[in-house]
Parts: structure tokens; C-alpha cells; sequence
């Protein structure tokens, strides 16, 4: 089991492996307005577990630019391990 932990009000999540991410987000808080990673509005930061998450794709390529700490929470799964994440 994977477990997601959200740094601004320390809930921990655990989730299936390959489980993708945006529900439990969307409970926590992030706003979504789409799921296709075209708007921008589901933009999390991961603090801690990056290499735990999917790869990038072309999605979060074309609207984030650089990839560094931020992610669309629409567009990733969690492959296993812990991931924290702000928004």
C-alpha cells in the first residue's frame, strides 16, 4: 500500500500501488476543473516521495514548463512508498 500525506493538515491517506491520486486530492482540498491537464487548477507541490509518482507526461510537460516539484494532481498515480504533497 501506498500512503499520500498532505503537509498542511498532516492527513495521511493510504492508497492501492498504480492508484492515481486525483480523488483523494480533490477530497483534500485541491480545486479541479478538469481532468485532462489542461487547466492548471489541480497544481500540487511535492515536498517529499517525487520518484514515487508516475513520470511526467506530455500534459503536465506543456502547462508546468520546467519539471521540478510541481505536478497536476489529475494526471499522476502514486506507484508505491509515501508521497507529501502541499497546495
Amino acid at each position: 500500500m501506498a500512503k499520500m500525506i498532505f503537509e498542511d493538515t498532516g492527513e495521511e491517506i493510504e492508497l492501492e500501488d498504480g492508484s492515481p491520486i486525483a480523488e483523494q486530492c480533490e477530497e483534500a482540498g485541491v480545486p479541479f476543473a478538469c481532468t485532462e491537464g489542461v487547466c492548471g487548477t489541480c497544481v500540487i507541490e511535492v515536498t517529499e516521495g517525487m520518484e514515487n509518482l508516475s513520470e511526467f507526461n506530455e500534459a503536465e510537460a506543456d502547462f508546468l514548463g520546467e519539471l521540478d516539484n510541481e505536478r497536476l494532481a489529475c494526471q499522476c498515480k502514486i506507484k508505491s512508498g509515501s508521497v507529501k504533497i502541499k497546495f
